[in-house]
């Protein structure tokens, strides 16, 4: 059911929420007059207003109204330990009395490096940034040097940050198939600032098609092929073990490195990243999220003579400029080396994998005893709710909405109506990000019992106020 972008501001949801989140609203007015929409990230954006947040433990945060709120944003998908873990708060605090950034080589980025390695047996050489989309563009500036090439290839609605090339193509709308491999070439898609030398280097292909991807790099023999995790933004359009098998032998076979993107799924979906899971093993590997502990930090590791192309006096004589401020910081080192001796237990991706296949069975449950067009659906720690759905149901956990079809997946959703989602799950005590979530291993089973309420108030919002059916 489509509603108008007023239709949230005259309901009765919209009421409600403005009343209950008043401490929010007050600090949205002094935001918006200091950043564009009033935000510092986009996903935060949010009709009438976002929450704010005032402290974070566990599976919950506290807006600034005293609210609890059952947290799926998870830090953007990094606090894979929950808020706060006392082993990385321990960590940080120590450091932070030593020295915060010293600007020179330190034994904590050794040691941080090391434990990386031991997880991910990939990472022959390892070099430190500040964010995933630092990784992912070093990652491809790496492989155009070491091969001379300058093409890319990535996969329809895969994001790997904000740096121009990658940017194209990151999220639905996907505009109508005109190329043979059965995608929208990249120009077609609207991405203000990008110029048009950068879309000319840029080759799109269908998610999950290897038959693409073989025309692809046979016709515009790249330098590379970079592939998000288990699919497009946490797998909204999940990959299958046996695709990635399919890209590493493709991409082996005919020379073009293959670049694994685990800003997420690294050290979330197993200790050793969802290259663990698969049996394979990337040329080169993006990480950012889970590595740092929840603060600032990403890495680009992989094969030993790519990364020579970050050495000084390398054999191709041409070395890959990178400085940057805050590589391999202190603060950073201490929480990642926290947090990874935690990961390496196997408690933390268990306990929030096995959360998440309970909460996604526990909603599609309740959406089923609602009659609501809904599905949850999704792999390891992520939780996707799909709306305006229309198949048949979930009879076991890997299951996919349209046998996968990427088109049905990953497109948009009424505008109004998911704002009026996310407000609805928040007075329920639910803080959800978009029509997705991921699970850490704080979250316990009160937890999902708690969601699936908030859920269900949810649903009785929407649908009082004319939102579904």
């Amino acid at each position: 059911m489509s509603v108008t972008a007023t239709a949230l501001k005259t309901s009765r949801l919209d009421a409600a929420y403005r009343e209950k989140f008043a401490g929010s609203a007050k600090l949205y007015e002094r935001s918006s007059q200091l950043f564009p929409s009033g935000v510092t990230h986009d996903s935060r954006y949010l009709q009438p207003f976002p929450i704010f947040a005032n402290e974070a433990s566990g599976s919950k945060k506290i807006d600034v109204d005293g609210h609890e709120l059952i947290d799926f944003w998870t830090g953007h998908g990094a606090m894979l330990l929950g808020h706060s873990h006392p082993a990385v708060v321990e960590a940080v605090q120590k450091q932070m009395a030593k020295s915060t950034h010293p600007g020179a080589c330190h034994e904590l980025e050794i040691e941080w490096a090391e434990r990386i390695r031991r997880l991910v047996p990939s990472a022959e050489r390892i070099r430190f940034t500040n964010s995933g989309t630092e990784a992912t563009l070093m990652a491809l500036r790496v492989a155009r040097i070491a091969t001379g090439r300058t093409k890319v290839i990535k996969f329809a609605g895969h994001f790997h940050g904000w740096h121009d090339i990658v940017i194209i193509s990151s999220e639905p709308p996907h505009p109508a198939t005109t190329s043979a491999n059965g995608v929208a070439t990249a120009a077609e898609y609207d991405t203000p600032g990008v110029t048009p030398g950068v879309y000319g280097d840029l080759v799109i292909v269908p998610p999950n098609d290897l038959e693409a991807l073989s025309k692809a790099i046979d016709e515009h023999q790249p330098a590379c092929v970079i592939h998000e995790g288990n699919g497009s933004r946490w797998g909204a359009v999940p990959a299958r073990a046996n695709f990635i098998r399919g890209v590493r032998q493709l991409t082996q076979a005919k020379g073009t490195v293959f670049i694994l993107d685990e800003v997420i799924t690294g050290f979330r979906v197993a200790p050793g990243g969802f290259q663990e899971v698969c049996g394979v093993v990337p040329d080169l590997t993006t990480f950012a999220k889970v590595l740092a502990g929840g603060l600032p930090g990403g890495a680009l590791v992989g094969r030993a003579d790519l990364m020579q192309v970050l050495a000084y006096g390398n054999p191709l004589g041409k070395k890959m400029k990178h400085p940057g401020t805050y590589n391999g910081n202190p603060l950073s080192a201490a929480a990642g080396i926290a947090a990874l001796d935690i990961v390496a237990t196997g408690v933390p991706t268990r306990r929030a994998n096995e959360t998440a296949k309970k909460l996604r069975r526990d909603l599609n449950e309740l959406f089923a005893k609602l009659s609501v067009n809904w599905i949850a659906y999704g792999d390891f720690s992520a939780i996707k709710i799909l709306p305006e759905y229309e198949g048949p149901r979930p009879d076991h956990d890997d299951f996919l909405p349209y046998n996968g079809d990427w088109r049905q997946l990953d497109r948009k959703f009424d505008a109004a109506l998911s704002q009026a989602f996310r407000c609805a799950l928040l007075l329920g005590g639910i803080d959800w990000m978009g029509w997705g979530g991921s699970t850490s291993m704080a979250h316990s089973d009160e937890d999902v019992e708690r969601t699936v309420a908030g859920f269900a108030t949810a649903i009785e919002w929407l649908r009082g106020d004319g939102f579904i059916q």
